[in-house]
């Protein structure tokens, strides 16, 4: 397996484990929420939240971006939200078999991780996205209440396993 989806809540880590784990596994990272950012995708909203269409035209530049590393034998590692169920789906259909792993926390739990930020999102923000993001779970759960070492070696065998 060359793609690694983790995803879940604002707050709860996603960045900070991926980083480590692209690290160790000599992986490419990419962030949806840059991508978003950078593209200016995330000003299309839908149901109080990005929308699945800013989302899949996202996915477009991941693809690219994910095909080119793997041209290069690179693993890639893709953090973001995945709080619409389509845009896991729709990149599964672009690249192939990918691995997705959820990150879950108590909401709590998010809401002081996102106020220890030097760019906060805000409690009102954690909660809507705690709140869609839960909607569904997809692929393997992971407890991210553990210290990041644990998750990061957590989440890395049970992918090269």
């Amino acid at each position: 397996m060359n793609y690694l989806i983790i995803r879940g809540p604002l707050g709860c880590g996603k960045s900070t484990i991926s980083k480590v784990l692209a690290k160790k596994l000599g992986a490419e990272y990419i962030s949806v929420d840059k991508i978003l950012e950078e593209n200016n995708l995330d000003n299309d909203w839908e149901e109080g939240y990005i929308s699945q269409k800013s989302f899949l035209e996202a996915n477009r530049i991941i693809e690219k971006l994910a095909k080119e590393s793997l041209a290069k034998n690179n693993l890639v590692i893709i953090d973001g939200n995945f709080y619409w169920k389509s845009q896991i789906l729709d990149l599964e259909k672009r690249l192939g078999e990918v691995t997705v792993f959820t990150l879950k926390a108590p909401l709590e739990v998010c809401i002081k991780r996102d106020s220890l930020r030097k760019e906060k999102h805000g409690e009102k923000a954690a909660r809507e996205v705690y709140k869609k993001v839960n909607e569904f779970d997809f692929g393997e759960i992971i407890d991210i209440t553990k210290p990041v070492e644990k998750c990061v070696k957590e989440i890395y065998l049970s992918f090269t396993s």
